[in-house]
């Protein structure tokens, strides 16, 4: 069969060619092994010498021509086909979000943000400090004797290294109370969040939780504006506007006198109800800021006097929202999530006296 007709017979099938299985059937018609073409350039060895170099430049040429239209025709194929997977595929992003994936708010940092509103209120700044404390700061210097449980290794976890004021995760944020007042004068009125550490792990405690602490120092301070700091704050917090508190006596080191704090509330079988009964609820330790404290940071206790306060801020979180087990803030459960997270668009901005 003449090469010229065999060209011109695969261009017209491969311009009907759009699959690329269609294609390589074609290919394999005329340019396999035993295609058309190919058993066509193996009738050249029979040929004489002259006839055999004259025809071989032509058959090469035809067959390299047929090859090129051949990748043509499959890049036009491909490009056919990836349009049509596009527009199958193609995502509108000027399309709203589906509500199902809207995200929330974790309860903590909600938590964490009504506390800034709410002391914000009162006058008090933030301050912050290292997770990884030096034992000085941790202990000593909030006067904790060197005997105290807390110092244990079953109780806190301490750094490799000289046992000399060793590095440690802080079990409280009562260092920065101690950093805050070598490096500011009075008077003072701090707020300090963040996270802290202790062995402990079951449905009430974590090695890792959140804790506030609370501290005013200036002339004249007594217990009287620390009972009236701490009773509107648990009101606008609980929203309950006649909740009632109580203060019992207790022993912090780096307290004296110390108080617990108790909230008034009802406890049934399955819940608790806040504001109301005749029960009461623990929910956070006070003081009067021993005067050894005083001096560890700086400050005369003769001239100046101060109160703290500090609450776990899982706990108050639990007690709000009705949170069972504390292990659930931490497990990433995205149902969980869903269920006690805040919208990002809830307002927390609390005002003293206000209460909604």
């Amino acid at each position: 069969m003449d090469i010229f007709l065999l060209q011109k017979k695969f261009k017209e099938k491969l311009a009907q060619l759009v699959s690329l299985q269609e294609l390589q059937d074609l290919k394999n018609i005329f340019l396999g092994k035993k295609g058309s073409i190919s058993l066509l350039m193996k009738e050249l060895g029979k040929m004489p010498l002259e006839e055999r170099q004259e025809k071989s430049i032509l058959y090469n040429k035809i067959r390299t021509e047929c090859l090129k239209a051949f990748e043509d025709k499959k890049k036009e194929i491909d490009n056919n086909l990836l349009h049509i997977q596009l527009e199958k595929e193609k995502i509108d992003i000027s399309a709203p979000f589906r509500p199902e994936k809207k995200g929330s708010i974790h309860p903590l940092s909600h938590t964490i943000h009504q506390l800034y509103s709410i002391f914000a209120d009162m006058g008090f700044q933030l301050a912050q400090g290292p997770d990884i404390e030096e034992e000085y700061y941790n202990f000593t210097a909030v006067n904790i004797p060197e005997d105290h449980p807390s110092r244990q290794d079953h109780d806190t976890f301490y750094f490799s290294g000289p046992l000399k004021n060793r590095k440690l995760l802080r079990t409280h944020t009562s260092p920065v109370q101690i950093r805050t007042m070598l490096n500011q004068k009075p008077p003072l009125r701090i707020l300090v969040p963040g996270r802290t550490y202790r062995c402990d792990d079951d449905a009430t405690h974590s090695p890792n939780f959140h804790q506030v602490e609370g501290f005013v120092i200036d002339k004249d301070i007594h217990m009287g504006h620390l009972k009236y700091c701490l009773l509107e704050f648990c009101r606008i917090f609980f929203n309950k506007p006649d909740l009632k508190i109580r203060f019992r006596p207790h022993y912090f080191p780096f307290t004296e006198p110390s108080a617990e704090v108790d909230i008034q509330c009802e406890k049934k079988k399955d819940s608790l109800i806040i504001g109301q009964g005749t029960d009461w609820m623990e929910i956070l330790g006070c003081g009067m800021i021993h005067p050894n404290v005083l001096k560890n940071g700086g400050i005369d206790p003769t001239i100046y006097r101060g109160f703290a306060f500090g609450m776990g801020i899982e706990r108050i979180t639990m007690l709000k929202y009705g949170i069972p087990d504390l292990r659930a803030f931490f497990d990433m459960d995205i149902r969980w999530h869903h269920h006690f997270g805040f919208s990002p668009l809830s307002s927390v901005d609390y005002k003293i006296g206000d209460i909604t």
